[in-house]
């Protein structure tokens, strides 16, 4: 039972293999943020009901802390796959809680993880080009690359336009991961992405502040593995939307 996780679906590279949804972090009903990585597989189809199995996966090396507002995507390179887990919120280091700040949360570093849910290793990577950590961006993965839009730093309060590349190269050795900072990028927090073709996304939603809700749509393209963010035509909100402070109940 955890709320605001971050999930993604694990395709295996076989035909045959069904997809799996891997689930991260997030807060239990008891306000405390869990560290614990899943794996949920669909077992059976039977007479229109759907079984389900969930099973938690132990990791080993650079473990993620706990936290929430993060993305986890999984990319694909050279036949092989990761998953790339970045940004989110954490509750600060317990040696400066005190009784009044004890559920204070502050932003996570801003590490790139690689997880390889086959051996169950974790490994942290630090780019110079992502100097604060993120929470509640959005992430859109293709093949090796994963891209990182918006985002709120809790640090200094901001929505930056961000727009990152993130690249994953999966040889023999060791990976690669290099990032670039691309120009183009939006600035909003808490958005719902949603996929309409194998090259077209849609952003709704979030926040551009602290108190004022994002009420344009974006168009995210890929078109010869170069992206294109574009304003699309507004919806007709419904005055429940429109004045109230949040998005959703």
């Amino acid at each position: 039972p955890l709320r605001y996780p971050a999930t993604c679906i694990f395709k295996g590279s076989g035909e045959s293999e069904k997809y799996q949804y891997i689930i991260h972090g997030g807060k239990t009903p008891n306000n405390e943020l869990s560290d614990k990585i899943y794996v949920m597989s669909v077992v059976c189809k039977n007479n229109k009901k759907v079984t389900f199995r969930c099973t938690e996966k132990d990791l080993v090396g650079d473990v993620p802390e706990a936290r929430y507002g993060h993305s986890i995507d999984v990319v694909y390179s050279r036949g092989k796959s990761v998953g790339v887990l970045f940004g989110g919120r954490a509750y600060i280091p317990p040696a400066q809680r005190t009784t009044e700040k004890w559920n204070s949360v502050a932003d996570c570093l801003p590490h790139v993880f690689l997880l390889d849910f086959e051996f169950g290793c974790s490994t942290a990577y630090i780019l110079p080009e992502l100097q604060d950590g993120l929470s509640f961006h959005v992430s859109i993965a293709r093949n090796d690359t994963i891209y990182i839009l918006g985002g709120h730093s809790l640090a200094n309060n901001v929505r930056p336009a961000n727009l990152y590349r993130i690249r994953v190269d999966l040889p023999l050795g060791s990976p690669a991961v290099n990032c670039t900072v691309l120009p183009g990028g939006i600035s909003v927090s808490s958005a719902i992405l949603t996929q309409t073709n194998k090259d077209e996304f849609v952003i709704v939603g979030g926040y551009q502040l602290e108190n004022q809700k994002r009420m344009v749509c974006n168009i995210v393209s890929f078109e010869d593995n170069k992206i294109a963010i574009r304003e699309m035509e507004t919806p007709d909100w419904t005055p429940d939307i429109k004045h109230s402070k949040i998005w959703f109940d």
